[in-house]
């Protein structure tokens, strides 16, 4: 086992890539609300350095936590010192992320003599070349708009599907959390099936003649290079913090809805911290002026993984919005014809009562800001890969969830307001 550690950490080194050798993921399921309290203590340890991908909410519901090698003897022997229970998801992190390593070299190999491979993940310029590529082969109907540059200065790229004049739109982003790989390769896999139908698929032509689509497949590029480069788990925004060796910010807490409230973190070094000020991240800014320079887009749908949700607001705050009846109806619509591809089950509702409360989320911003059809999908799976999806689902996962699109872009297209 030492020299296994040795091995892996080397490696790392070499490739100056965070490892995560012996990191286990565990499955927790506190059964009161003590329980949730004591994880939560748990989680604000820092010396542990646990990383809670689900996070506890409810007694009964499951919440799911990375932990590092070090720290995995002494959590599991708090959980059984506290009656939680408790079962291993992912036995070693790095397993995973050396297969998917080495699937998208292979993929790159392959790549090299021919098209772009939608099964496979791939990084920030493979996706953009693409982007390039899916502009070029369909002139008429596509085009490429940077809207804004990220802290580090990388463009954030939007493609428009128009058929000209000038339309109500539906905005679309993915990967606004860098880790969550399933939805940038979702969005391009989208974008794709969008350009290449249009004429031929009914409904792709009808929604196209009536309304345009803005498409931003990766929402945080410094932060997707960072998990390609760096660290496979990293969530944030790459900016710096003032006062702080911390870096980045949550850029889902950092939109101007109940910015600072509830779900959201004050600690710069927590992946939930909001940021100085609502809008503080270019990437978010880019987003906001460019919706309201538009002035006339009618849904906001953006795609996160995972745990297999849909959800409208409100996340800031858990009373029922205006449109809760119709956004519950569509989502609930929308939820079935993801289930009626390959059985994948989504759960439907507000995000304060699907998840928890949270503060600064870019659907309680839009729909604030009158944009009525405001969701969030999260993707497969419900954990047992988590983050770290294996690239064998990206098409199954993308087909399933462009049926749940359709479903909410059909209504948009037919509930004009």
């Amino acid at each position: 086992m030492r020299l296994i550690l040795f091995v892996g950490a080397l490696l790392g080194h070499i490739y100056c890539r965070e490892t995560f050798v012996g990191d286990q993921v565990l499955e927790v399921t506190p059964s009161n609300e003590e329980q949730i309290v004591n994880l939560k203590e748990l989680e604000a340890e820092e010396h542990l350095q646990l990383d809670f991908w689900k996070p506890p909410t409810t007694p009964g519901e499951t919440a799911h936590v990375r932990v590092p090698f070090v720290s995995v003897q002494a959590v599991k022997a708090f959980l059984e010192s506290q009656g939680i229970d408790y079962s291993i998801m992912i036995e070693d992190v790095q397993v995973l992320l050396d297969n998917e390593n080495d699937e998208m070299l292979l993929n790159q190999r392959r790549e090299r003599s021919g098209n772009f491979n939608f099964e496979a993940y791939h990084t920030l310029d493979e996706i953009s070349q693409e982007m390039d590529n899916l502009v070029a082969k369909h002139p008429g109907l596509l085009s490429k708009l940077t809207i804004g540059r990220s802290f580090e200065k990388r463009p954030m790229n939007v493609l428009k599907f128009s058929t000209g004049g000038n339309k109500p739109a539906i905005w679309l982003d993915a990967g606004i959390h860098a880790r969550e790989w399933v939805t940038q390769a979702t969005a391009v896999w989208t974008a794709n099936k969008i350009a290449s139908e249009y004429g031929t698929d009914p409904f792709i032509t009808s929604l196209l003649d009536k309304m345009d689509i803005f498409l931003l497949p990766v929402t945080n590029p410094d932060g997707y290079v960072f998990s390609h480069t760096k660290n496979r788990m990293w969530r944030k925004t790459r900016s710096k913090v003032a006062g702080s060796l911390c870096v980045g910010v949550d850029p889902n807490r950092n939109w101007d809805a109940g910015f600072g409230g509830p779900g959201a973190s004050n600690s710069p070094c927590s992946d939930s911290y909001h940021g100085p000020s609502a809008n503080s991240e270019v990437e978010v800014k880019s987003i906001v002026d460019f919706i309201k320079s538009h002035g006339n887009v009618k849904a906001f749908i953006t795609i996160h993984s995972y745990s297999q949700l849909l959800m409208f607001p409100y996340g800031y705050k858990c009373t029922k919005s205006d449109s809760f009846d119709e956004l519950n109806e569509v989502a609930l619509k929308a939820a079935q014809s993801v289930a009626s591809l390959h059985g994948t089950k989504y759960k439907v509702g507000p995000i304060c009562s699907v998840i928890y409360q949270a503060s600064g989320g870019s659907i309680d911003w839009a729909y604030d800001s009158g944009i009525k059809y405001s969701f969030a999908f999260e993707l497969r799976d419900t954990g047992r890969y988590g983050f770290l999806l294996p690239a064998s689902q990206i098409l199954p996962t993308a087909q399933e969830t462009w049926l749940g699109l359709k479903t909410i872009m059909e209504h948009v297209r037919d509930h004009p307001y």
